[in-house]
């Protein structure tokens, strides 16, 4: 049994607004001891929800119609606890809706194999069972249903649990979505740990997808080996922006900023260092400090704000140490470099120059508002800084000529690389990452098929004497 916080009654947590730094609210603090009925009942609603894909699809759409008619009340709930601006909010609370949606739509695939026997033979599709959902806390809402949704789709049950940091829009979408789903498909837990290891754990878990650091990504591999119980985990990021000789920085300076501290840099690929040519490094960082000072920074809930605080107090601090490391090391904050003097986890949108190409701002994940820039000399040592991290979630190329950017692009390390732009996925397509970066692939169809065990049935072609 864990240790109520203190002045709260057993059972209950405590959820901040990062805005502020004061609690707002609080969660039920679900006991692992729970999860074996959770999943239980996970378990028995499995059985029906598999047996019907037309139900299934008729459910997701009601979900998707359900989610956007509660889209005011979603937005502002999530950006009381995560801190982003509302119309970010917004924008996440339609991806969700979007999400249903799309995998309402897919159907897997029957496929006939011809080998020039006499036999007939079928690959079908199978679900797995009750499936554990962990998510972080910086899209609470759009990383649940990249998780929960394709689960469905394929006839699984789900157990979603969200981070102890941004559990009430979770909760909330969980209630919306009991109004049309069958009882007991769609489960959300709340709580600290060690609730999420029993939940990778829990021998009744077939798959279980997670998104977040690389060290917790570990654990939960190792947590659900013990089950043999399939694993995809969406680990962290520290994708590089290259950018080449002839790039027009004042045509891309508005988008390379947005890529590196869109939702004040908590993106798992966001940009998080720049390489850029010697010639260019001092206009490029010119260009991204003058865009940081100017900035709006404040409450997510101010109609003037573009940027929000850093979610809660141990990511803010780690984002101060990186900091404070680099510039003792001799990085110099070309913007920022400090926590804003205000009421809750706010830090100054920061970039650094002069910085140690070994510093931990450029080899680790700040994942914060904060962008080292470093020059190279050659392009071929541009791409293998790039790829030297151990991490390989995603990378871009910025220049004016396509082609050459691509080709760059291609001798990147990494699930996805874009060209003169970063960051953007559509539903149709895989996401997935190398190294330190994660396991199994996400999205498009492939998110659908992770989600499913293939099935085959062999018959004789001529009836049998």
């Amino acid at each position: 049994m864990r240790t109520p916080e203190p002045g709260r009654p057993p059972g209950r947590f405590a959820v901040t607004d990062p805005a502020t730094g004061d609690t707002f609210d609080e969660a039920p603090d679900q006991q692992p001891d729970e999860l074996d009925a959770v999943i239980g009942r996970a378990e028995r609603a499995w059985h029906g929800w598999r047996a019907d894909p037309a139900a299934r699809t008729t459910a997701l759409r009601a979900a998707a119609d359900t989610v956007e008619a509660a889209g005011d009340d979603l937005a502002r709930l999530l950006t009381r606890e995560q801190g982003k601006p509302l119309a970010e909010s917004h924008a996440e609370v339609a991806r969700t809706a979007a999400r249903l949606r799309y995998f309402a739509g897919l159907t897997p695939q029957t496929r006939r194999i011809s080998d020039g026997r006499p036999v007939h033979s079928e690959i079908r599709w199978r679900s797995l069972g009750p499936v554990a959902a962990i998510v972080p806390w910086n899209f609470p809402l759009q990383l649940a249903a990249a998780k929960f949704a394709p689960a469905l789709a394929a006839g699984n049950t789900v157990v979603l649990k969200p981070s102890p940091y941004t559990p009430l829009t979770t909760r909330l979408l969980g209630s919306l979505l009991t109004a049309v789903l069958p009882e007991d498909v769609l489960t959300v837990v709340t709580g600290r740990e060690p609730l999420g290891a029993r939940l990778a754990a829990h021998p009744g878990i077939r798959h279980v997808t997670f998104t977040g650091s690389v060290p917790t990504g570990r654990a939960v591999a190792g947590a659900a080996a013990g089950t043999l119980a399939r694993v995809t985990l969406e680990l962290g990021g520290n994708d590089a922006a290259v950018l080449l000789e002839d790039v027009a920085v004042d045509r891309i300076a508005d988008r390379l900023f947005w890529a590196a501290f869109r939702n004040c840099g908590q993106v798992c690929m966001a940009v998080k260092r720049v390489y850029a040519p010697e010639r260019l490094h001092a206009e490029v960082v010119d260009a991204l400090a003058e865009r940081a000072k100017s900035v709006a920074v404040g409450p997510g809930l101010d109609p003037a704000t573009r940027l929000g605080p850093v979610n809660n107090a141990p990511q803010l601090a780690r984002v101060e140490e990186l900091t404070r490391r680099a510039l003792a090391d001799g990085a110099r904050a070309a913007a920022g470099g400090h926590r804003l003097d205000t009421p809750g986890y706010f830090f100054a949108p920061t970039v650094l120059t002069d910085v140690p190409p070994d510093s931990p701002v450029v080899t680790g994940e700040q994942f914060g508002p904060v962008l080292p820039v470093l020059p190279y000399r050659t392009l071929d040592e541009a791409v293998t800084a790039a790829n030297s991290t151990g991490f390989g979630l995603g990378g871009s190329v910025w220049g004016t000529d396509p082609d050459r950017a691509e080709a760059v692009a291609d001798r990147l390390d990494c699930g996805t690389a874009w060209i003169n732009h970063h960051a953007e996925l559509s539903l149709h397509q895989p996401f997935t990452g190398t190294g330190n970066s994660g396991v199994g692939v996400a999205g498009g169809p492939w998110g659908l098929y992770g989600n499913l065990r293939p099935f085959v049935v062999h018959r004789p072609e001529a009836a049998q004497p």
